[in-house]
């Protein structure tokens, strides 16, 4: 029962509290003052990219791999911080 739990948690913490949690943080990034070119460097690469191949890729592309990439860094923290606490 207790593995069955801390299962859907860990499921609900990646799909849910994740991504809005990498929209927070571009969001005070973003209020704190970091250059935007900076925050969504990850979409214009990938805008660049689509560019690159002729693709034309709306700013959406851009906003979204951002968020993908900042909630892809908040994944993996949260993975190693409970690999961490588990071990002790």
């Amino acid at each position: 029962m207790a593995v069955e739990s801390r299962r859907l948690l860990t499921v609900i913490a990646l799909f849910v509290v994740a991504p809005i949690g990498a929209a927070v943080v571009i969001s005070v990034l973003l209020l704190f003052g970091a250059t935007p070119h900076l925050v969504f460097l990850p979409g214009f690469a990938v805008r660049a990219r689509l560019a690159s191949l002729g693709i034309h890729a709306p700013n959406a592309i851009g906003v979204l791999a951002t968020l993908a990439v900042w909630w892809a860094i908040i994944v993996v923290a949260w993975l190693i911080v409970r690999r961490f606490t588990i071990c002790r």
